[in-house]
């Protein structure tokens, strides 16, 4: 990702509307279908400015992954230890079948060979253990937000769902998230490019709107994982270990 984005995220990531939501969001998603173990052996990969550590630190002791040497600085504070440095689909040093859970949050489209980082994220989880990933949603959604992030590809659901088939891991759900702001973002993103402003800052919107957006996005926790939500920004996949 360019130098941007990681300082956009350390700035906003405690206040943003889809920062917090997403982590309720996530919550919810990992309590409901990944349901891991008392205590459990959890492993973000891409921790960025570590914001998922401490709601991931809810289910058990988290390590944590990152390359960027200045968002895994701010991650490390947050943590309270090291964090690990190692790229996908490698990731060396990494232990195998060590953890009882393992997280991936915008992370996949980022690897050219997601194929062979599926493979070896399953290698690292134990017997049962589980894998939550989210990605972006819909090719035809491109834009310079992608651009700037790095971003190789945004999934359909069928393409997230062979690469899961694909692999060593067994398939447990496929699903869209962020989809109650959905039409709005659709919106926003083809008025943009008809008007020539396709921007990809993200800026903190008036209060007002920052907390509104939040309690939307947010009050899909009550969703995930009980009903199939219609089509959205993200889609998420949960699979286990053989």
């Amino acid at each position: 990702m360019e130098r941007i984005v990681y300082e956009q995220m350390a700035e906003l990531d405690q206040r943003h509307w889809w920062y917090r939501a997403r982590r309720e969001v996530l919550a919810a998603l990992i309590r409901r279908l990944a349901r891991p173990p008392r205590d459990a052996r959890v492993l973000e990969i891409g921790c960025g400015t570590g914001h998922n550590l401490t709601m991931l630190g809810e289910f058990g002791r988290v390590d944590a992954l990152e390359l960027d040497e200045q968002a895994r600085g701010v991650a490390e504070k947050r943590l309270g230890r090291s964090v690990m440095s190692a790229p996908l689909p490698e990731i060396a040093g990494v232990p195998d079948a060590h953890y009882d859970l393992i997280g991936a949050f915008d992370v996949i489209e980022h690897i050219d060979h997601d194929a062979a980082a599926i493979a070896t994220i399953s290698s690292k989880l134990k017997p049962g253990g589980k894998f939550v990933m989210t990605v972006p949603a819909h090719q035809w959604m491109w834009s310079a937000h992608d651009v700037v992030n790095h971003h190789k590809r945004r999934y359909s659901k069928r393409q997230l769902r062979r690469l899961i088939d694909d692999s060593p891991l067994r398939l447990e759900k496929v699903g869209y998230l962020n989809s109650l702001l959905f039409p709005l973002a659709v919106a926003e993103r083809m008025s943009s490019k008809l008007r020539g402003k396709d921007n990809a800052d993200i800026a903190l919107p008036p209060a007002p709107l920052n907390k509104a957006l939040e309690r939307v996005f947010a009050a899909e926790r009550h969703l995930i994982g009980r009903l199939p939500l219609s089509a959205g920004l993200s889609l998420f996949a949960v699979a286990s270990a053989m």
